[in-house]
């Protein structure tokens, strides 16, 4: 499984989720603890915000512990919105198209989790995919291809909607197929202006997820887990939620496939 860490809030530097904290993001790429796999050296990548709608972005094959351009970026860009991700994969060759973040014109997206039997299930959800779309497939992971169902299914209208109908596609297509429906999904996507988070899986064994204030300005961060051994600082958010962390704070959502709708479940944070 992979880590990631994502953040929105007044602008910081990428350090300070990426490579500062006790449990940093490289900390976690050698030595996770809250993962079936300690090590994610697959790769890594980071997708910022700054004065243009698209995101800008860094991947590479390497450990994420080993890639001395990585912390020096991280020193030096400034962002108020980011997603960082770490590698471990369980489909897909370690290659750079393969690493997350995955980004179409304004939106970016990373993913922890997996779809089971993906090998079988994924030519027909590539046909699902417009021309554009398919085009913009350069990868080989089930993570991407998601991100682009989501996008077919109208990401920039309803972000949490697009989601929830490219998981339940994925349900009934795996049903159809005589196959078991097997998602496990904790991913992060923003449009540059609201960052989400949605934790869910089909056998309620989601990868895990946790939401934390950060810096001094109302500034929120939404990690696989915590970056310090505070544990009062952070919020394990339950299976089966989604977040939208905007200019009022964080809010939770209940979220699943079955009728493939939210409804608003509750509020973790004062904005």
């Amino acid at each position: 499984m992979c880590r990631w860490a994502a953040y929105r809030g007044e602008p910081l530097y990428l350090e300070e989720l990426v490579t500062s904290p006790k449990h940093s993001l490289i900390e976690q790429s050698h030595c996770a603890v809250r993962a079936k796999t300690a090590t994610n050296g697959d790769g890594f990548g980071i997708a910022w915000y700054g004065d243009r709608p698209e995101p800008g972005r860094y991947r590479d094959i390497l450990p994420a512990w080993s890639d001395c351009n990585l912390k020096s970026i991280a020193r030096q860009i400034r962002s108020p919105l980011f997603l960082a991700h770490v590698r471990a994969a369980t489909g897909g060759g370690t290659r750079r198209d393969n690493c997350h973040p995955f980004v179409f014109g304004r939106w970016s997206f990373m993913h922890n989790g997996q779809i089971g039997d993906f090998e079988h299930l994924r030519r027909p959800m590539e046909t699902m995919l417009d021309n554009e779309l398919y085009s913009a497939r350069s990868g080989t992971t089930d993570s991407e291809l998601l991100f682009l169902l989501a996008l077919q299914f109208g990401l920039d209208r309803d972000p949490l909607g697009a989601v929830a109908e490219a998981l339940a596609f994925v349900e009934r297509l795996a049903e159809r197929l005589g196959r078991p429906a097997l998602v496990r999904f904790t991913a992060a996507f923003s449009d540059g202006r609201d960052l989400y988070a949605v934790r869910y899986a089909t056998d309620w064994k989601a990868p895990t997820l946790y939401a934390g204030p950060m810096g001094s300005s109302g500034g929120y961060c939404l990690v696989s887990e915590p970056l310090n051994d505070d544990d009062s600082a952070w919020v394990e958010v339950p299976d089966g939620s989604a977040i939208i962390v905007g200019e009022n704070g964080v809010d939770v959502r209940l979220f699943g496939t079955a009728d493939v709708a939210m409804a608003p479940a509750s509020r973790l944070f004062s904005g």
